[in-house]
């Protein structure tokens, strides 16, 4: 398998769901702007995420991922379609329980997770609302992420990048001909949600069917209990949330925070995010979604020096493009958050708090994307507990942190101590790499640092300079002027960033890469 075009494929359908991505914000931000009743969406939209993030794709997915590949290479078809589908029985019948539960305790849960939103009765009645309405969100999830675990298992790769694309679909249709309509139009956003996790599910079944994988479902959850290679997962997915789950409560409590700041301060966090899911997604989530089923591959066969190769390959090109996206997300957030943002009820002081908190993120960036690629490096090898323990470590410091930054800061500090908290937890995952041999780096990376250092060097000046010559807030009234702006902005910096590098000898043929079978 041919890695660099695999990774191109998979950033192609991942650029397409955060471009659609990020036209439902532009329409919510110019629909909503920053608001308590945004506030109260985005806490909605959280909470079953969050339990999506926890249980479906991510602790469910690193546990499943490497048991899958091993039953696919050394188990045969028939013995990997019985596991497939116990798995597929038993996450049905957690997911219904958890569904139903969620749904009574909706106020107790929304409340537990922003207290700020007590100050404002009609806010938190509106965000237990669409909390209940979204709440089946991660049932249809916890399917599509078995179905995209299954799916790049037998490299299958598109489809699963793509499904995200029809949840901002059904985003942009409900703001531009739902919400008008309806008395209290945030809660069309709401309903987009449940019909975007109907669509992503529809979208898998015809590619499961394909491959011969669609799962058959059984009214007997002991069915599914009671095979071994269940019991496996579910004994790796115990640590697994442990792991995922430190960054889901760290999440919680800055959600926490955020609702009882400034009026407001949830959304800005959010549109930021948005901006800086950008880059994560496209090489950080990209890179994870190729290296988990290649390194479990690698660790089935033994191939320990094709195992260490696979992750140099991802921490270089990480550093290549993620360093210079945080750059560009610190030097240049004005500039994008007031062109993409600041129409409609997005106002003067949204741009600049977004702003605040995208220059945060910025700082983080590099850590939030190699913990994506340093993770798979262990999940591969069917080790939870060591990430669990760094994750732990890492949410009492992130916490730590907030005690810090939030003061100072105010909710861009929520955003710096995540991204602080990012960088430490994969600094301790490097260490725990390179301390058990599992990852040993190939030569060049001296002078691989050398070149990149001197290109962000040049990006850096180059992108402020540019920056500070236009007015982004005066030019809302030239939005076309403004799009060209930024438009010219990010090309002179392209070229200030990739010009340096090629006149110091780099060469994109020194990142490709063919997985072993």
């Amino acid at each position: 398998m041919n890695l660099h075009k695999t990774l191109a494929t998979i950033s192609g359908m991942t650029m397409l769901s955060r471009i659609t991505g990020l036209a439902r914000e532009i329409l919510f931000a110019r629909a909503f702007g920053a608001s308590a009743y945004t506030d109260a969406f985005n806490i909605a939209f959280r909470i079953p995420n969050l339990l999506r993030r926890l249980f479906a794709e991510g602790a469910f997915s690193q546990a499943f991922v490497p048991i899958l590949a091993e039953y696919k290479n050394q188990r045969g078809e028939e013995q990997t379609k019985h596991l497939v589908d116990h798995v597929a029985t038993v996450l049905m019948w957690v997911m219904l329980v958890t569904c139903v539960a969620g749904i009574v305790a909706t106020p107790f849960v929304v409340y537990f997770i922003a207290t700020g939103l007590k100050y404002n009765p009609e806010a938190f009645d509106a965000s237990v609302t669409m909390t209940r309405i979204m709440f089946p969100y991660i049932g249809f999830m916890a399917f599509v992420a078995l179905a995209g675990g299954i799916l790049n298992t037998w490299k299958e790769f598109k489809i699963p990048a793509f499904t995200s694309v029809l949840l901002n679909l059904a985003f942009i249709v409900a703001s531009l001909f739902v919400a008008p309509f309806m008395k209290q139009p945030i809660y069309a956003m709401a309903f987009a949600v449940l019909v975007g996790g109907i669509l992503q599910v529809a979208l898998q079944l015809p590619a499961l069917v394909k491959i011969g994988m669609l799962p058959r479902l059984y009214w007997n959850p002991m069915i599914g209990l009671s095979d071994a290679g269940v019991k496996r997962v579910l004994q790796k997915m115990g640590p697994a949330v442990f792991a995922v789950s430190a960054a889901q409560i760290s999440l919680m409590i800055n959600t926490n925070i955020a609702s009882r700041l400034e009026h407001g301060s949830v959304s800005w966090l959010s549109y930021a995010d948005r901006l800086m899911e950008f880059p994560t997604a496209l090489l950080g989530v990209a890179l994870g979604t190729i290296l988990l089923p290649s390194l479990s591959n690698a660790h089935s066969a033994n191939d320990m020096d094709e195992y260490s190769s696979l992750l140099d390959w991802g921490l270089r090109l990480t550093f290549m493009l993620a360093m210079p996206a945080a750059v560009a997300l610190a030097t240049l957030s004005e500039p994008l958050t007031a062109t993409l943002f600041h129409y409609g009820k997005f106002d003067n002081l949204s741009v600049t708090m977004t702003g605040h908190a995208l220059v945060a993120y910025g700082v983080g960036l590099i850590g939030l994307i190699m913990v994506k690629i340093l993770a798979p490096g262990f999940y591969a090898k069917q080790d939870i507990r060591t990430p669990v323990m760094i994750a732990i470590g890492v949410l009492i410091a992130t916490q730590l942190m907030n005690g810090i930054f939030v003061p100072m800061f105010a909710h861009a500090g929520l955003a710096l101590s995540i991204g602080l908290g990012a960088c430490l937890n994969a600094a301790l995952l490097f260490l725990g790499l390179r301390r058990r041999q599992i990852y040993i780096p190939r030569p060049g990376w001296g002078i691989f640092l050398a070149r990149l250092t001197g290109a962000l060097l040049v990006l850096a000046g180059v992108s402020l300079w540019m920056a500070g010559q236009f007015d982004w807030i005066a030019l809302r009234a030239h939005p076309l002027a403004r799009i060209g702006a930024l438009m010219l902005v990010i090309a002179v910096c392209g070229l200030a960033y990739f010009g340096p590098l090629l006149a110091m000898g780099f060469r994109l043929r020194e990142f490709k890469r063919i997985a072993r079978r």
